[in-house]
């Protein structure tokens, strides 16, 4: 991560703010006073996701976060923003602090399963994987995905057959987890009687 970008980014929004504030003094006694800015309002993700652009969210993300450690989708967002720049272990630590505060989210707890993988802590991405189906039996990509530490990290096909199995027999027809399921199963081995 480059400091100085992020040191500019933050220089400018601080600048930008007091612009605005001396702009808003300015103004005639007749004019409505300005509304007051949410405090630590998690600032919207534009569309384009270019590092940059992340980087300057996450900055604006923590600067709302320090204002309000409680705000549970502040939390996600910055796990989301750390997950897309692949920093796993502040994307981790991220969504334990979201979890912390509102537990059983199965979409928060499957990608931060996701970076466990990435670190290799096939246990705990494990662990994620299994408590978001137990949350959400329906939840699709927590299960594909405990397939695939099953598979390609711990080598038991068994227990990824099972996984993905599972899926099939609840997934809505053309699901793309479904038909990564079916292709995964494809290539594996044909199970032992």
């Amino acid at each position: 991560m480059n400091r100085n970008l992020v040191s500019g980014l933050a220089i400018g929004v601080f600048a930008g703010f007091l612009i605005g504030y001396f702009v808003g003094a300015s103004r005639g006694d007749d004019a409505p006073p300005p509304m007051p800015a949410p405090q630590a309002a998690v600032p919207a993700m534009p569309a384009a996701k270019d590092p940059a652009t992340i980087l300057s969210h996450i900055a604006a993300t923590r600067q709302a976060l320090a204002a309000d450690p409680k705000d549970v989708k502040a939390w996600i967002a910055l796990g989301n923003d750390y997950f897309d720049t692949q920093q796993a272990r502040q994307a981790v630590d991220a969504y334990a602090r979201a979890l912390a505060l509102a537990p059983g989210n199965p979409d928060v707890l499957t990608d931060q399963g996701v970076m466990y993988r990435q670190l290799k802590d096939y246990p705990k991405a494990i662990a994620d994987f299994t408590r978001a189906h137990r949350l959400a039996p329906q939840h699709l990509q927590c299960l594909f995905n405990l397939g695939i530490v099953y598979s390609e990290d711990l080598k038991q096909p068994g227990e990824a057959r099972k996984a993905w199995e599972a899926l099939l027999a609840i997934a809505p027809a053309g699901s793309p987890q479904a038909d990564q399921a079916r292709a995964a199963l494809a290539q594996m081995a044909p199970a032992k009687p």
